[in-house]
């Protein structure tokens, strides 16, 4: 196992890029419907570089499927929503270079360790191979999971395999941010910590878009809140 260490926050956040060009997502009267049943009444949404959105709603109002049309899972029913005017596709190379999301629960190995999986991120998405495990591991110190490296998906609890997830989604280099309901399952402390890497994300010119529920997170990352009403 990671021998235990103090977060360094001089370092930048994994993910996203301060050289990186400025970007902006936008949704213009999304909304969805299947065979007649109404999933997301219309909204927009705009966010930028350096900016968080939290989008606010009861269950079942069509956060999570706003989400999924911002990442390009879901195709839009009507309206528009577009990745520097462009469109947006998890199948497109550029969608995917740009936009890391966590929503739902990611694809986990059974035989691979959490900082296997890391690692196996940062080769796809083509990292430095020989910082791989040192910049994986400053990732799980943050999360305060990294005693946990070497433990496989299956030996997690609830609570650290959210944890997992999160780091899954917060490695992959990004320049879009797109959360659903990530405080869930979190202790106030946990909740504390991942609301200080979404700020730093934010300072390093990325683009956030969170479902969340929790007050003060919702105090600390907001720029502007966006309430979905259920249909």
């Amino acid at each position: 196992m990671f021998a235990r260490r103090r977060h360094d926050t001089t370092k930048p956040p994994p993910g996203g890029s301060e050289s990186a060009a400025p970007i902006r997502l936008e949704a213009n009267g999304v909304g969805k419907h299947i065979d007649g049943n109404v999933l997301l009444s219309p909204i927009d949404l705009v966010v930028s570089s350096g900016e968080c959105v939290v989008v606010r709603g009861e269950n079942g109002s069509g956060k999570t499927t706003l989400l999924r049309i911002l990442a390009g899972t879901l195709e839009a029913s009507e309206g528009s929503a577009t990745l520097d005017g462009g469109s947006i596709d998890e199948r497109h190379p550029g969608t995917r270079a740009r936009v890391a999301a966590l929503i739902g629960y990611p694809t986990a190995y059974r035989d691979l360790t959490v900082v296997d999986h890391l690692v196996l991120i940062d080769s796809t998405w083509g990292g430095a191979i020989g910082t791989a495990d040192e910049r994986a591991d400053d990732l799980l110190v943050s999360l305060e999971i990294d005693h946990l490296s070497e433990r496989f998906p299956h030996e997690l609890s609830s609570g650290q395999q959210h944890l997992f997830h999160l780091a899954l989604v917060l490695f992959r280099p990004s320049r879009v941010l797109l959360l659903d309901e990530p405080e869930q399952r979190l202790d106030t402390h946990k909740r504390g910590l991942l609301t200080e890497i979404l700020v730093a994300r934010k300072a390093a010119g990325d683009a956030l878009v969170v479902a969340c529920h929790d007050p003060e997170m919702t105090a600390a990352i907001a720029d502007r809140v966006v309430d979905v009403v259920a249909p």
